[in-house]
């Protein structure tokens, strides 16, 4: 089984700062990447970046140029710096990892918001 811990969710003022964590445990298996998913009430889950275990990332234009991805292989963490934050990016925020045999697991999420 597989344990996906978040953590680093909240509530923040627009323009400010938060720092998401996860961290995989259990039979995760070798990963290949981990990354950070969305999901904002009426609307559909959305990616909003992965990093592959070399470094590789892929974020969303909308949170581009604001947003970071990082991980730690030696802790099976990936981290989610968000600055300058807008209300649009309130949502739960699901992490999310694959692994070689291209298993998919989600962490339980954690609630962004927020204000104006």
């Amino acid at each position: 089984q597989v344990q996906l811990v978040e953590s680093g969710g909240g509530l923040v003022q627009a323009g400010g700062s938060l720092r998401l964590s996860c961290a995989a445990s259990g039979s995760v298996g070798p990963i290949t990447s981990m990354g950070w998913y969305r999901q904002a009430p009426g609307k559909q889950r959305e990616l909003v970046g992965t990093i592959t275990r070399g470094g590789s990332t892929n974020i969303a234009d909308s949170v581009k140029g604001r947003f970071t991805i990082s991980i730690d292989n030696a802790k099976n963490t990936v981290y989610l710096q968000m600055s300058t934050l807008k209300p649009e990016d309130t949502a739960v925020y699901y992490c999310n990892v694959l692994n070689i045999w291209g298993r998919t697991s989600w962490g339980q999420g954690t609630q962004v918001t927020v204000s104006s």
